[in-house]
C-alpha cells in the first residue's frame, strides 16, 4: 500500500487528448520519469493507486500527452483530468537536474537550531515558489520565522536527530516582529 510520505506531487492530468484514452499532463519533471516505467500514482478514492505509461510523448517544455496502460478510451480518460500526479520518492531523485537535492518535503518536521539563539522552532513548510528558498518556521511561542536556505546560514543538516543547524544574522529572527 502506498502512503502519503512515499510519494512526491511531480505534476496534474489537465484533460483528455483525442479519444484513445491520452491525456494532457503537466510535469514538474523530465519526462523519461514516466518513459521509464516509474509509477504515475493517482488518488482514487482516497487511496493512492500506481498506473503506468503505455506511451509518453512531450507537447511543450512542460507539457506531455500520456497514454496510461489500460486507459484506452476518452471515457475512461476522463478519471483522471485535474487529479494530482504523484511520484514515488524512491524513485524521483534520478530525475532532477541535481542530484543532491532534497525534496521539500523531506525537512518537515526537522528542528532549526541557531548557533546564538538556540532552537528557533519547527519546519512546517518550504516556500520555494521563488528563487530564494525559504523553510517557514513556526517558534514554541506560536510566531511564524522565514529563514533563508542559503548555504551561508546552514552549518549542517543532521537527519538522524532531524535537525537543522543554523547561524542567522543578527535580527533576522524578528524581521516579522
Amino acid at each position: 500500500m502506498i502512503k502519503k510520505e512515499d510519494i512526491v506531487e511531480i505534476g496534474k492530468f489537465q484533460k483528455t487528448h483525442a479519444l484513445k484514452g491520452e491525456l494532457n499532463a503537466l510535469l514538474d519533471i523530465d519526462g523519461d520519469y514516466a518513459a521509464d516505467g516509474n509509477a504515475l500514482v493517482v488518488a482514487v478514492d482516497g487511496i493512492y493507486v500506481p498506473f503506468y505509461a503505455e506511451s509518453v510523448r512531450p507537447k511543450g517544455s512542460e507539457s506531455y500527452l500520456v497514454k496510461l496502460s489500460g486507459v484506452d478510451s476518452q471515457e475512461q480518460a476522463q478519471q483522471f483530468v485535474n487529479k494530482e500526479i504523484y511520484g514515488l520518492r524512491s524513485n524521483l531523485v534520478d530525475y532532477y537536474d541535481d542530484p543532491d537535492l532534497e525534496l521539500k518535503d523531506d525537512f518537515v518536521g526537522y528542528k532549526v537550531v541557531d548557533s546564538s539563539l538556540g532552537e528557533i522552532g519547527e519546519v512546517v513548510d518550504v516556500d520555494d515558489s521563488t528563487a530564494n528558498v525559504l523553510f517557514i518556521v513556526d517558534t514554541p511561542s506560536g510566531d511564524r520565522v522565514y529563514v533563508p536556505v542559503a548555504e551561508e546560514f546552514i552549518n549542517a543538516v543532521d537527519d538522524s536527530r532531524r535537525v537543522i543547524e543554523t547561524t542567522l544574522p543578527d535580527g533576522l529572527v524578528d524581521l516579522n516582529n
